[in-house]
């Protein structure tokens, strides 16, 4: 709650800010935890579970609704249609309903459909706000987002192959995606599609197109749902979708004809601190399930309490450290986003995206550990927390790459710190002769005994 906002940045959060962090926790705690399993129970089993749209989230979406929790995420002074918060003020919050399975959607705040909107307030025309952009922030409709290629190594989204090409007052898109997270969901109605409008550019980031493709377009063919270590995340779903002929209206680029890097760029920013907010409240959770565990007199062992054996207050004080730590580190990048925006901020955003998986898959491994059999299994949340996370070392770039990128940018500073040492050690010299010091050897001080 506002009581626990870090002290380093509390001053940065408005009052209003404050109290509706408040209110977005207990709405978590109080409703959507508790209705985590209920929604699960619902959405029953088999085929039929692509087709349910469990009544249990629409009263959710109501009572939040109802309590002015609705689309906190468009950042202040970025977009007109933003209801006021900063980054740092959301990312608080986001924390929150990252303890939840249903919190996000239930406040119109879950992915893909955040990024999603980002994309159309910040780079759709009139017309495709109001056919898209409008429902999506009503949450009557769902979206997904179409960039990832199982032929190709789309880490590197320069090899990215689906074709999008013009043909008179329409374009044909020809390939296939998957990892279409949400394309599962019978409210999807829209994906957001990356694809090569211009292959032959010289510059291979100017190759790239988005466009709007309406989920029932034909030639649109869905032909499974990805699982994520064995679950299938049904009903949003990971979709592997092929595209044949696809028809769409010119009108439906987004932007511009080889803008679609800078879309994806100003797409990705904001939503990776939203993952790591999130990822910051799953940890949360997964260390208050640990405390639990650890403090249930039943579960003894050599004649201890768990909490009683030393390791596992190490795992507890250890969590709590990289809970804190990663925290911090996640907001420095939502304050840096607020004031200078999201490109200058890369780096800092790069650092949150890799610490914060690691750090939350960490936590929970410890909290499964603490469980044994029953961590591993459906008798807690743990299992399918860690499987969740451990997509987001994936997702939006893998590690490797935001690692590679902030080691070269690091490494900028190469020289200039070879030349500030060197000028040092010159100095040294200097100093030596001027005070005639000699430099001691190492050992030659120690103060030998007489025999």
């Amino acid at each position: 709650m506002s009581a626990q906002i870090p002290i380093a940045v509390h001053d940065r959060v408005s009052e209003r800010a404050k109290k509706t962090l408040d209110v977005v926790a207990r709405f978590v705690e109080e409703d959507c935890i508790p209705a985590d399993a209920v929604f699960e129970a619902q959405i029953g089993v088999g085929d039929e579970r692509w087709e349910q749209h469990p009544q249990i989230l629409e009263d959710l979406k109501t009572k939040a609704r109802s309590l002015g929790l609705w689309n906190m995420f468009l950042p202040r002074g970025h977009y007109k249609e933003s209801p006021g918060f900063t980054n740092l003020e959301y990312g608080l919050m986001a924390e929150w309903l990252g303890k939840s399975r249903l919190a996000s959607e239930a406040v119109n705040c879950a992915a893909p459909d955040t990024g999603n909107m980002e994309v159309l307030a910040k780079y759709g025309n009139e017309a495709q706000k109001a056919q898209w952009l409008k429902p999506l922030m009503d949450g009557t409709i769902r979206s997904a987002f179409l960039m990832t290629e199982p032929q190709v190594a789309s880490s590197d989204a320069r090899n990215i192959e689906m074709k999008i090409e013009k043909d008179g007052n329409d374009y044909l898109l020809n390939g296939q995606k998957w990892w279409s997270s949400g394309a599962g969901d019978p409210r999807c109605k829209i994906y957001i599609v990356m694809g090569k409008s211009d292959p032959q550019n010289k510059d291979p980031y100017k190759q790239q197109s988005v466009i709007l493709v309406p989920a029932e377009t034909k030639g649109i063919t869905i032909h499974r749902m990805l699982s994520v270590y064995g679950y299938d995340d049904a009903p949003h779903g990971h979709g592997h979708i092929t595209f044949h002929n696809v028809r769409v209206p010119a009108g439906n680029l987004v932007l511009g004809e080889g803008r679609g890097f800078e879309i994806i760029q100003g797409r990705l920013g904001p939503g990776r601190i939203h993952h790591c907010m999130r990822t910051i409240g799953a940890a949360e959770k997964a260390l208050e399930w640990m405390l639990m565990r650890i403090n249930d007199p039943k579960k003894t062992t050599f004649g201890k309490q768990l909490r009683e054996h030393g390791v596992i207050l190490e795992w507890v004080a250890k969590s709590r450290i990289e809970i804190d730590a990663a925290r911090l580190v996640v907001l420095n990048a939502a304050v840096k986003m607020d004031e200078q925006g999201p490109k200058a901020s890369l780096t800092e955003i790069a650092e949150a995206k890799v610490l914060v998986p690691q750090m939350a898959l960490t936590v929970i491994d410890r909290a499964v550990q603490s469980f044994g059999g029953a961590g591993v299994s459906q008798d807690t949340p743990l299992a399918n927390m860690w499987a969740q996370i451990r997509t987001l070392r994936l997702a939006d770039g893998p590690d490797e790459v935001h690692l590679q990128q902030m080691g070269r940018n690091e490494n900028k500073r190469g020289k200039a710190v070879a030349a500030k040492i060197n000028a040092q050690r010159l100095k040294t010299a200097e100093l030596m002769k001027q005070y005639k010091a000699k430099k001691t050897e190492i050992g030659s001080n120690i103060k030998r005994s007489k025999l």
